[in-house]
């Protein structure tokens, strides 16, 4: 009985059909851990794009503050940049200021602002409303907002105004490449829409 049984388990493994199906698996297995290792690699190069991006981003809403508050003075809302920087600052940065150390610059400029008004230059207030933004911000907005779409989209829109309010202030689009740091000023701007673009078109494909 076990030698009919082995002989007929022999039979079975050497019928060309089984083979076949085996190595067909096999061959599917094959293709689905290589589509899986592909789509996980794609991922982290998205997420390391999204990230790096918004280093980007958040640099280059700083630089355009840096800049207004010396010598790129308009009439636009620049004060918006200080959402801006709130929603799209990565969260290394965003943890650090939030936490005690933030606390502990927040601290310093309120008692300057209130006690040494004259040791407390202009180009100070918009700095130092973002840190006191970052520490006080409920958590609704510290957190789930932030890390949300809807955080994305907030930036989205400041670039878009800020973009459009430079060129018409420029007096049209190509005025704004041509002026005195019209192209720093405009790439600048153009920068802070790369980050949101590509995060909303990554969460809604």
């Amino acid at each position: 009985m076990g030698r009919k049984g082995m002989g007929y388990l022999a039979l079975r493994s050497d019928d060309p059909e089984t083979s076949e199906l085996i190595d067909s698996d096999i061959k599917e297995l094959k293709i689905a851990a290589k589509r899986l290792i592909s789509d996980a690699t794609k991922l982290g190069g998205l997420g390391f794009g999204t990230a790096f991006l918004k280093w980007v981003a958040s640099l280059a809403a700083i630089y355009l503050l840096i800049l207004d508050r010396t010598n790129w003075r308009t009439n636009m809302l620049t004060s918006l940049l200080i959402p801006y920087i709130f929603f799209s600052l990565p969260s290394v940065l965003f943890d650090l200021l939030r936490g005690e150390v933030g606390r502990w610059i927040a601290f310093v400029a309120v008692v300057l602002r209130l006690f040494f008004p004259r040791h407390f230059p202009d180009w100070l207030e918009m700095p130092g409303s973002l840190i006191l933004l970052l520490v006080v911000a409920p958590n609704l907005f510290a957190h789930t907002l932030k890390d949300s779409w809807v955080g994305v989209s907030i930036c989205l829109l400041i670039g878009c105004y800020l973009l459009q309010e430079h060129i018409r202030a420029s007096g049209g689009f190509r005025n704004s490449f041509t002026q005195s740091h019209g192209i720093s000023n405009t790439l600048g701007i153009i920068l802070l829409l790369v980050y949101p673009v590509w995060a909303l078109v990554l969460h809604f494909i």
